[in-house]
This record gives structure tokens, C-alpha cells and sequence, in this order.
């Protein structure tokens, strides 16, 4: 997804190699060109600004003109600050000290979140945990039917009390009726976490309904849900390929829902995706994880430094900076 973005950086501090010394307006059209590399990979516009403004700030200050090689002290420069707008520290799961553990997935339709709930609940599995998956997207046609197809294949075990809209039908009468809406979502997905508690799961993943954008519906039920079960973590699932909407969709349940972590779907894509990026920044909340394919295991802890590291296509490039300069300190 970020080869372009990628390019465009190597490029940039190639030209920064060749230099012995930096002046101002070396440091001035580094920045320029990281600028508009980032724009150009769509990350969010306030993100850039604060990114290369502090860029600039320390590529002019005495840590880069008193380093060693100035040109290899900016690209370590530039990528702390990525890490940082990526944000920081590798968070996890928090898991409760009494079980179960109540995971709730939100965001728009096609984002990912069953597919998800899938891949997150194999993951669990993996690492030793129970979890149980509560079909409460009662609203997209034959989304029940979806978790359970995902539930099997990942060896978790699903709870659906109801069966939601199937396409084209009346879900009671079998009649073709257009699409219609039965049961209680927030009723389902209480009753799924107590579910957990008598079997014993120690996880809950609560599968819940988005819609094509975000309107006042899709939030009060969001929010009805997370009011009803409390959960320990509300992760924002969002499709890594939408642009720009990434931010202004963001920012949207952050205000209706207060997730707690971000999840980057569709990472596999070959769309700019510098605007999901910014979703850390903008909204303050870390991402968690990164879908980066179909299949159930292709989920990934999201490392703000290795993501870094790759977009800039470091590799030990870092290692042997610090390395360099410990040595010239010395």
C-alpha cells in the first residue's frame, strides 16, 4: 500500500547522502519534498503540518548539525516523528482482571469488522484464550449467516439468538417482503456477554451493524450497545483504501462511540492509505491491530516503529545510525 510513499521518501534523503553539510535550504526543500509526499499519499493535512513543522524544528537544531553525518541524523529524525504520528508505543488488547473480557467492534459497513471478528477470534484462540463472537449486526442482509460461516472456519464458536435481515425475505414468514429488520441488537448483545460469563469464555467479540456513512442511527446504536455491556475495548475498524473520508469517518465515532483502539483493515490494497495513518493522530486512539489479507491468520499486533521502518524502507539502517553516533560521542 505505502510503495509510493516509500519512493518518493528514499528518493528524498538519497539527494540528503550526497551532502556533507546541511544548510537551511537543504533542510527547507527536504521538507518540502516530504511534504508533498505525504499529501500525496493522502495523509491528513493538520497531521502533515504538524509532522514536517517539527521535521524542520530539530532537522535545523543541534542535534542534526553537531551529529556526525547531518543527512543520515535527519532520517532518523524523520523517523521518530512518523512513529510518533503513528502513535508511539505497540498497544495491545487490555484484557479484564475478571472475565470475561468484552471486545466491541464499530464502524461502517464494508469496513471488515466480521471478517475481523473472525481473524480476532482465531487470534485469541491462538494465544490460549476462549472467546465467543455475538452476531449483533442484525441489520445487513445475512450478516448473522456471514459470523457463522466465519466462526467455523476460525474454531470459534458463535452466539446468534437471532437471525437479523436475509436479503429479499421476511426473516419470519419467508416472504418476499423487501429487506426488514428483526431483534434487539443491544438485547443480543447483552445477552451474549452473559452468555460468556455462564460458559465459561473468557473473551467476548460483539459484531455490531455500520452503515454506507455515518448518521445519527448508526451511532445511538452503537452507543445503546456500549452502554449496555461495557465493554473493555471498542475497536474502530476501518477500511485502510477509503482516502480521506478515513479522518472525517474517524473522528465521527470517536465523538458517537469513544473507541478506545483502531484497527487498519484492507492494509493488502494498493490504494494510498496515508489517510488511515492519520487516524492515530487525529483521534488521539493507538492502533491495535492490521488486517493485511483474506485469510484468518493474516492479523497483525500494529508495531508504530516496524510500520515506520517500512515506509521509510529503513531496514538496519537506524541501528547502524545510532550506533555511529554513540561512537562519535564517545
Amino acid at each position: 500500500m505505502f510503495n509510493s510513499l516509500s519512493d518518493r521518501l528514499s528518493a528524498t534523503f538519497k539527494n540528503l547522502r550526497t551532502k556533507g553539510r546541511l544548510s537551511e535550504s537543504d533542510v527547507n526543500k527536504t521538507v518540502r519534498d516530504i511534504r508533498l509526499a505525504l499529501l500525496d499519499a493522502d495523509v491528513a493535512l493538520p497531521v502533515v503540518k504538524e509532522f514536517t513543522n517539527s521535521v524542520r524544528e530539530r532537522a535545523l537544531g543541534a542535534e542534526v548539525s553537531q551529529s556526525l553525518n547531518p543527512a543520515q541524523q535527519v532520517v532518523k529524525v524523520v523517523n521518530e516523528e512518523l512513529v510518533a504520528i503513528l502513535g508511539g508505543d505497540t498497544r495491545t488488547i487490555r484484557f479484564a482482571k475478571q472475565p470475561p473480557t468484552v471486545i466491541m467492534l464499530a464502524g461502517l459497513q464494508g469496513s471488515g469488522k466480521t471478517t475481523l471478528a473472525g481473524k480476532l477470534g482465531k487470534w485469541l484462540k491462538d494465544q490460549g484464550h476462549t472467546p465467543l463472537l455475538v452476531a449483533a449486526d442484525l441489520q445487513r442482509p445475512n450478516a448473522v449467516t456471514q459470523l457463522e460461516v466465519v466462526g467455523e472456519r476460525a474454531g470459534v464458536p458463535v452466539f446468534a439468538p437471532e437471525r437479523g435481515n436475509i436479503a429479499g425475505h421476511d426473516a419470519v414468514s419467508g416472504g418476499i417482503e423487501g429487506t426488514r429488520s428483526f431483534g434487539d441488537p443491544v438485547a443480543v448483545a447483552r445477552a451474549g456477554v452473559a452468555s460468556a460469563r455462564t460458559r465459561q469464555h473468557d473473551v467476548v467479540i460483539i459484531d455490531t451493524a455500520g452503515r454506507l456513512a455515518v448518521d445519527a442511527n448508526l451511532m445511538q446504536q452503537a452507543a445503546d450497545i456500549r452502554a449496555a455491556v461495557e465493554p473493555d475495548e471498542v475497536l474502530f475498524v476501518i477500511d485502510a483504501m477509503i482516502g480521506q473520508a478515513a479522518v472525517e469517518t474517524a473522528e465521527a465515532f470517536l465523538q458517537g462511540v469513544d473507541f478506545t483502539g483502531v484497527v487498519l483493515s484492507k492494509l493488502d490494497g494498493d490504494a494510498r492509505g496515508g489517510a488511515a495513518l492519520s487516524v492515530a493522530s487525529v483521534t488521539g486512539r493507538p492502533i491495535i491491530f492490521a488486517s493485511t489479507g483474506e485469510g484468518l491468520d493474516d492479523l497483525e499486533v500494529f508495531h508504530p516503529d516496524r510500520m515506520a521502518s517500512r515506509i521509510l524502507d529503513l531496514g538496519d539502517i537506524l541501528t547502524l545510525i545510532e550506533q555511529a553516533q554513540q561512537a562519535f560521542d564517545e
